[in-house]
């Protein structure tokens, strides 16, 4: 008989199977201190007096033994929370994944490393919401790995998660690495930050050389001279790539990057030899990615890119303004090569304002008050934009028609000096609007007009636009340009087209003009507005539309308050007392707070006399709707009188509402009786509005009843607190 020997098990490794959670589960023990035994207790006798004196330690040891077992809960929460690293759950792992601070404390900063990031670095081919928890955690993990000293050591999974597929856990990782990267010291931050970024600019696949794209205008200004033409040329091949995506990232951070460079090396980007290129670099690389071969998605960044790089421009222009080292002869050529930055980057922006793409025009168009707020102390550049503005507000898209006009008073606002529009001194109006003129003739400069005199003219055009959306855009916006012109050209240039779009077929568009006229009404004043602005309320409040009404009820009391009570004339006041009686139970609701609204504006004497004559009769309609909320509304408007007003005119009016046949004014009466009773004293409160809720305790009615005792228990409550 042949007895088959079992094989001897293999040895044990010395290094853990970091695939397997239960290497890391096994052994978490923490180490715990005895307790020491109790100190004896001590008597001692002092003549008849007897002093107990104890010297118990037991409270150490209890202190102790309270940490020992909330560590061990701890060790506990952390190995259920990685037994569900490995659960097939989803729900489970994305929580796991967002406790790794968790476990990493209860592990020590030592296993941490070894063996918590190799085997989240083993498990990079988990879903994407896994993956997305993982690299926000491991952003705040430098603490549990040893510090700055071995946080080098996160930058291995987060490289893994740097060239995953999905976008949104590159931007998490990329997040977290820029974090990690500040605690850093400079060896680590050069060879394993900087080295990282290299490595990922290689990379075969397309998502790694993305997420370089990102992390390179971060790594810039801590980089030695070699690293940065080294990063650059990086740069400069990540913008050629063969792959869109990749030209797309690298666009929309080129400008990030351009001004990256200004703000570090300031004006030793066109005088020191040792970064000599770096701007023209970058600008060729802008040119690059905004030529029309480029994909809609890679030119799209060119207004961005644009806006970082005038602002770096403006911020070199700054420097060397302030700089007292730099020479005259220095200050005079960084003008002069600022000078010809710009005539080769605007050009790039009347690019776009042509571009075949509807979109790329959009968002130059909706980025345009950007733009101009860059460029607007470069010499020359106003005259150039403001025309390529106006070929926007003339787009054949609405779209953008719409988003360029939504800029109109951003724009306006730079308070820049610009030719009037088709004068043929300004180099801008000549040629497509790029060229800039030079000559500083003193003749030419009187000539210059504010950028909002010159786009104040084109507001009658856009008030007969065929799109809805331009004119209610141009209605929110157009009346901010008064307080830039001035009362004259307000009333001369401005208010035609304001009078105009009071008047327009679409009630969205005197609805924005009747809410943006403050800043109009503020410079002309009102008697140019009421003859135009009384019938377009008039017409908004019978529009179908039940929230074009609500927002006309919402915004009379600011006209209130900035026309005052002379606007309001018979068919105004009918309109808001008419409310009440509205279908819609929301317009009713405003309505009511609309009166109060008034009655606190305009003061009680004009509501006495002009308002509540108009309630009360409201409160005699055969709709006991409208007798409910003419008592609702009465009772608001009294909390706005002065006291004695609201006793002899009000109060009685609402008492009296009690005998209404309809429980539901009944009961809005003890509602309303509520609101108002504190604002009378107790001899008002006991001897005429007591006896009513009295009566109403014994309503026929339950709801009337109810809301009788509540109100009478509220209003008793509060007269006791006030004594």
């Amino acid at each position: 008989m042949t007895t088959t020997q079992a094989a001897p098990p293999p040895p044990p490794s010395d290094m853990p199977d970091v695939t397997d959670t239960g290497t890391i589960i096994g052994s978490i023990k923490l180490q715990h201190q005895p307790l020491e035994p109790a100190s004896p207790i001590l008597v001692t006798e002092d003549g008849n007096d007897t002093t107990m004196m104890q010297i118990d330690s037991n409270t150490n040891n209890n202190n102790a033994a309270a940490a020992v077992e909330e560590d061990e809960e701890e060790e506990e929460d952390a190995l259920q929370t990685i037994e569900k690293l490995r659960s097939d759950d989803l729900s489970a792992r994305v929580e796991a994944a967002r406790k790794l601070p968790s476990i990493a404390l209860a592990l020590g900063p030592e296993r941490t490393r070894d063996e918590l990031l190799p085997f989240l670095s083993d498990g990079i081919d988990d879903e994407d919401e896994v993956l997305e928890a993982i690299a926000v955690s491991l952003g705040g993990l430098v603490p549990h790995v040893g510090g700055a000293d071995y946080a080098s050591s996160l930058l291995t999974p987060l490289e893994l998660l740097l060239a995953v597929e999905e976008s949104v856990v590159r931007e998490k990782a990329a997040a977290s690495v820029i974090a990690i990267s500040q605690s850093l010291s400079g060896a680590d931050y050069t060879h394993e930050f900087v080295g990282m970024i290299g490595r990922l600019a290689n990379k075969e696949w397309f998502t790694a050389r993305i997420s370089a794209c990102t992390l390179i205008a971060q790594a810039f200004p801590k980089m030695g001279p070699e690293l940065r033409r080294t990063h650059l040329e990086y740069f400069a091949k990540l913008c050629k790539d063969d792959v869109p995506m990749v030209r797309r990232i690298a666009s929309k951070n080129l400008g990030t990057l351009f001004y990256t460079v200004v703000d570090t090396l300031g004006a030793a980007v066109f005088f020191d030899k040792s970064n000599a290129n770096y701007s023209l670099t970058l600008l060729d690389l802008y040119e690059l990615l905004a030529g029309g071969d480029q994909p809609d998605s890679v030119r799209l960044h060119t207004t961005e890119n644009c806006v970082c790089f005038g602002r770096a421009m403006a911020l070199m222009l700054e420097q060397s303004s302030s700089s007292s080292s730099s020479s005259s002869l220095e200050k005079e050529e960084i003008m002069s090569r600022i000078d010809a930055l710009v005539k080769r980057i605007l050009p790039l922006i009347a690019a776009t304002i042509d571009d075949r793409s509807w979109r790329v025009r959009w968002t130059a168009a909706s980025k345009f008050a950007d733009v101009v707020h860059a460029f607007k102390t470069l010499h020359g550049a106003m005259d150039a934009l403001v025309p390529n503005y106006e070929k926007l507000l003339q787009d054949p898209e609405a779209e953008v028609r719409t988003a360029a006009t939504y800029n109109l008073s951003e724009v306006a606002k730079t308070k820049a000096m610009v030719y009037p529009a088709g004068w043929s001194g300004a180099g801008s109006d000549s040629d497509n609007g790029m060229d800039i003129d030079d000559d500083d003739d003193e003749n030419k400069n009187t000539r210059r007009i504010p950028v909002a005199q010159r786009l104040v003219t084109r507001l009658v055009g856009l008030t007969e636009d065929d799109s809805v959306n331009v004119r209610a855009a141009l209605a929110m916006v157009a009346t901010e340009l008064a307080p830039l012109l001035g009362k004259d050209a307000s009333v001369s240039n401005l208010l035609p087209p304001m009078l105009l779009l009071l008047r327009d077929s679409s009630s969205e568009v005197r609805l924005n003009i009747i809410s943006s006229l403050s800043l109009l009404n503020d410079v002309i004043g009102t008697d140019l507005l009421h003859q135009s602005l009384l019938p377009a309320i008039l017409d908004l409040a019978d529009d179908g539309k039940w929230r074009i009404r609500l927002a006309v009820i919402e915004r009379i009391p600011l006209l209130a308050k900035q026309l005052g009570s002379d606007f309001f004339d018979d068919r105004l006041l009918g309109l808001c007392v008419g409310w009440l009686g509205d279908d819609i139970s929301s317009i009713r609701e405003a309505a009511a707070k609309n009166l109060q609204e008034l009655t606190a504006l305009l003061g009680t004497e004009w509501s006495v006399q002009n308002l509540f004559p108009r309630v009360r009769q409201v409160m005699e309609h055969p709709s006991y709707l409208r007798r409910m909320n003419a008592v609702q509304a009465t009772a608001l408007m009294a909390t706005a009188m002065d006291v004695n007003s609201a006793q002899v005119e009000v109060l009685p009016i609402l008492l009296e509402m009690h005998y209404d046949p309809v429980p539901n004014v009944r009961f809005n009466v003890a509602k309303g009786l509520g609101i108002v009773g504190t604002v009378f004293d107790r001899s008002v409160y006991q001897g005429q509005i007591v006896p009513i809720l009295t009566l109403m305790e014994n309503d026929p009615d339950r709801d009337v009843r109810y809301f009788a005792s509540k109100t009478k228990e509220l209003l008793s409550v509060a007269f006791e607190k006030s004594t």
